[in-house]
């Protein structure tokens, strides 16, 4: 069981939330961790690299110099692989890097993602982060306050909050995601992970609602 102390917006200790990282996920497994990780990076990646083969680039197809007699290496045109100018001998092509991982892997690798966060006490509660208009200067004064601020940070929010959005997006290395949202590689990129109660309840809830579902 973990104790985790729970801030205000002053940065004042308020209460304490008792939660046992087992409850989330039995045992950390790294190598799951990072299958899960490499997946997303994968999946981010455009693709979209591209050369041109000996066929593409521009040049005469002519024989430089006739095969024999010359005493040189034979050669075909310029466009060769092995000419300046010429094509490459493998030629890139666009191609779709992404795949998937099984739904349980994924979704497991999530809250093991979550449960080394707390452990290893790189989770920053909050009782409430709600603004009534976007203000970032506000939430730069909370992670101030947290001593947070300065270092990547994920903020998890319960549900989507279009001015807790608004307030976040213009800080450097801050992020916000719902709890719904939340995947191995937005938890474990950033150096500390700020959670409100609610999402870190919702988050619990989601679990314990996966593990009542039938195999």
């Amino acid at each position: 069981m973990v104790s985790l102390p729970v801030y205000d917006r002053t940065g004042a200790e308020v209460d304490t939330y008792e939660v046992d990282p087992t409850t989330l996920a039995p045992r950390i497994n790294k190598q799951l961790l990072h299958d899960a990780v490499v997946m997303y990076q994968s999946n981010l990646r455009q693709g979209s690299a591209k050369t041109k083969s000996r066929a593409e680039v521009k040049g005469t197809t002519k024989k430089m110099y006739r095969q024999k007699g010359t005493g040189n290496a034979r050669a075909g045109s310029r466009r060769s692989g092995i000419r300046v100018g010429g094509g490459h001998i493998f030629a890139k092509r666009p191609r779709d890097w992404s795949y998937r991982l099984p739904k349980k892997a994924v979704r497991l690798a999530t809250r093991m993602a979550v449960a080394s966060r707390i452990a290893d006490d790189e989770v920053t509660l909050i009782d409430d982060l709600a603004f009534q208009e976007p203000k970032t200067r506000d939430m730069a004064a909370i992670l101030k306050a947290l001593q947070i601020e300065g270092q990547s940070l994920l903020v998890a929010v319960a549900d989507y909050d279009v001015n807790v959005y608004k307030s976040i997006r213009n800080l450097a290395g801050v992020s916000v995601l719902p709890v719904a949202e939340l995947n191995a590689l937005s938890v474990l990129r950033p150096r500390r992970l700020l959670m409100t109660t609610a999402a870190l309840d919702a988050f619990r809830q989601k679990v314990e609602a996966a593990a009542g579902q039938p195999s």
